[in-house]
């Protein structure tokens, strides 16, 4: 099956970005220092990471991240004074990133066939990797079965699914000639160089599994952080720089317009917990601006 062949381009992916080490001691030196600069890139990032933050405010917590293949999503759960396991699918970054003292802790995974033990790690985070995998089903049913509390995926949402409106013209158009609707949804089959699907994600997915493991609570941020752009790292973050001014009053149009859900957000930010939090932590989720969704109990199951 393809899923082969997909571990095996993805395996060897940054290798073809960065065949040497001293290309990947570069990439990573220039990250750092751009980490540490107020610009652009780093402010686009942080959208993405504040997602976990009320998770993070609970000191000492296990975590490993999915698909983290430069250490990058490692480094921010350790900076919030918390434990984290960086892996991927090719360990050769992370190899280096552990040298460089970005990460302290690596491992090689494949995130459709985990080698650790069930309830292992307090939380997983697979940020921007799930809709590399070919079969993503395969790897949330381990990603949760290896998770003691929960697991965080943070990728694009799918734009119809919560759209009824957009899906009945869509509909129509495919009723008339399928070709029509392929021409307005132009990424309904949109794939990366590299060779995979990409394979968004939706709220009703992440309730349907839930469910389907008996699971109690998921939570659903929606968030619009997609305005990166080649020396974006370059950008200074400040209302008098008109390049960030710019990405600042897109992102708040598109906030708005997302919040009288009027278009999809861009990204969709999904915990989904194996036991219900206590309440400090259920009031930090929607002070950030969390949505909680309760999973009914099996009426069928004492």
């Amino acid at each position: 099956m393809f899923n082969k062949e997909s571990y095996e381009r993805h395996d060897g992916w940054y290798n073809l970005q960065f065949p040497t080490e001293q290309s990947k001691v570069d990439y990573l030196k220039k990250n750092t220092e751009v980490l540490q600069k107020n610009n652009l890139s780093v402010w686009l990032q942080n959208i993405f990471f504040g997602c976990l933050d009320p998770l993070l405010k609970n000191i000492n917590q296990t975590w490993l991240t999915i698909g983290d293949a430069y250490g990058f999503d490692a480094q921010y759960i350790l900076g919030k004074n918390n434990h984290a396991t960086a892996s991927d699918l090719n360990i050769d970054f992370l190899q280096i990133s552990k040298k460089e003292g970005v990460i302290d802790s690596f491992s090689l995974q494949n995130a459709e066939q985990l080698s650790y033990n069930d309830d292992q790690f307090d939380y997983l985070l697979c940020k921007e990797a799930y809709h590399h995998f070919p079969r993503p089903y395969a790897a949330l049913y381990e990603m949760i079965r290896v998770a003691k509390k929960g697991i965080v995926v943070i990728e694009p949402q799918d734009p119809v699914s919560k759209m009824a409106g957009l899906l009945f013209f869509l509909n129509i158009c495919s009723a008339i000639k399928s070709t029509i609707a392929d021409r307005i949804w132009k990424n309904r089959f949109s794939y990366e160089p590299v060779g995979n699907f990409v394979y968004k994600m939706s709220e009703r997915e992440m309730e349907k599994f839930a469910a389907g493991l008996n699971l109690p609570l998921v939570a659903f941020k929606k968030i619009n952080p997609n305005f990166y752009f080649k020396g974006a790292d370059e950008v200074e973050c400040s209302p008098r720089n008109p390049k960030f001014l710019k990405v600042y009053l897109k992102k708040k149009l598109l906030d708005a317009l997302v919040s009288v859900r009027l278009i999809p957000s861009q990204v969709l930010s999904a915990i989904v917990f194996k036991e219900i939090p206590d309440e400090g932590l259920l009031m930090q989720l929607k002070r950030s601006g969390y949505q909680l969704v309760y999973i009914p109990k099996n009426p069928y199951l004492t």
